[in-house]
């Protein structure tokens, strides 16, 4: 029986989500680079765009993976964001980005305001106890 240490458990899939990674990557470009094809020959209109939308989402729904559809204000920020992506909409990529990540700033510092619960290792709660003077242990954790 071969024994495998978590260390080189870990580093396997740690390789293989990074060439998961570079796969999606290379997906997502692939699919921005039709797209643009598409939508720069007139194969493909903003309508089609947010139709195509509404109709993922109904078949997500039917399959039971979604439980409603989005609501037509969800649909067309989904539209604009993959639209600036086929109209190479640098200026609006970029204005989306600075949005993104300033709603994601503004996310960490209301969890971070939220109240923690800590949690002692026993070793440092029997110290305690010892400085106390409390022979039986604790009962109450502050």
């Amino acid at each position: 029986m071969q024994q495998i240490s978590l260390d080189e458990i870990l580093s396997v899939v740690l390789s293989r989500m990074d060439g998961l990674a570079a796969s999606e990557e290379n997906l997502k470009s692939k699919f921005n680079i039709m797209g643009r094809v598409l939508y720069r020959k007139g194969l493909l209109s903003d309508q089609d765009v947010i139709d195509a939308i509404k109709e993922e989402h109904r078949l997500l729904v039917e399959l039971g993976a979604l439980k409603e559809e989005p609501d037509e204000e969800m649909v067309q920020a989904i539209a604009d964001s993959m639209l600036q992506w086929l109209k190479g909409d640098v200026e609006a990529i970029k204005e989306s980005m600075k949005v993104y990540e300033e709603k994601m700033r503004q996310a960490i510092a209301k969890e971070e305001r939220k109240p923690r619960i800590d949690v002692a290792p026993s070793s440092a709660l029997r110290q305690l106890d010892q400085m106390s003077g409390n022979k039986k242990g604790s009962k109450l954790i502050l």
